[in-house]
Formats: C-alpha cells, structure tokens, sequence
C-alpha cells in the first residue's frame, strides 16, 4: 500500500492509500479527518472540495493524492479557529454569507486564493474567481459582501 506525506494545515501529514489515483479529498474527509472541503459533485464543478494546493485554489475531487505528494495543503481549518477566525472567516460570518454552509468552505478557499494574489481586488475580478464555486442557496450577494469586507480589513 503507498504511502504519500504532505503538509496539510502547517503540519507534516502521511495517508496510506490502496489506490494512487484516490482523490485527495477522500484523504482528508477520511483518514485525515479533516471534513471542511465538501463532497459536491465529483467532477470539479461546484467548487465544494477548493482546498489551497501551494496557495492555488485546487479542487480536491479531481486531484490524485499521488499528484500532491510532497506539497503544501491548506484546508478551511487551517485558516482560523472558533476563537480567533481568518480574517475572511470573519468577513462570512459578520455577512451571514453561509446560508446553508455546504459551499461555505470551498468559497472561502477560492476567495483566500484570491486575496493572497491580490489583496485589493474589485467587485469584478471577486465574481470572476468565484465563478466555478455554486451556492445552490443562492447567497452571491453577501458572499461577494464579505470577500469585499476582508479586502478591506
């Protein structure tokens, strides 16, 4: 059986995996326990799975755990934590942009990435990174609301 190690959330992390071509989201919702990237639609569509692959938004439903072997992995709660959020976390929670919260994850990821590459984008260039992340709530406005606060902040 492989064994693949990578930093995950700043910390040296190893999987054993029967198959090198599993997912590197079943990696971290499974034995890594790490269940913040959703399972969406398995085709890298939606958005739900966007982790940071070496600060690249990456879709985690499409990844190979042997293609990340060795690289840099940030997940959701490798942001912030309950007592002290991300500053982007924050801006979601103060926007209320999490209506039903399964995508919530994913777009924050997408927006990180965003942000590490340009700190103070406009309304525009937040639409167009987010545009491969689906919130079937509906919720653009305050999501863009609070990617715009934490531009700001």
């Amino acid at each position: 059986m492989p064994t693949y190690t990578f930093l995950v959330n700043r910390e040296r992390r190893r999987v054993d995996v029967f198959d090198p071509s599993q997912p590197l989201l079943y990696a971290l919702r499974g034995p890594l326990r790490l269940t913040g990237a959703k399972l969406g639609c398995g085709l890298g569509q939606c958005g739900s799975c966007t982790v940071l692959v070496d600060d690249q938004a990456t879709r985690a439903c499409m990844v190979p755990v042997s293609a990340v072997a060795g690289r840099r992995i940030t997940t959701v709660e490798g942001l912030g934590t309950p007592e002290k959020p991300d500053p982007l976390q924050a801006a979601f929670i103060a926007e209320q942009a999490a209506q039903c919260g399964y995508c919530t994850s994913g777009m924050i990821m997408s927006a990180r990435a965003l942000l590490m590459k340009m700190p103070h984008p406009t309304e525009d260039e937040v639409k167009q990174a987010l545009a491969g992340n689906l919130c079937r709530c509906g919720a653009y406005v305050r999501i863009l609301r609070a990617v715009m606060r934490a531009s700001k902040g």
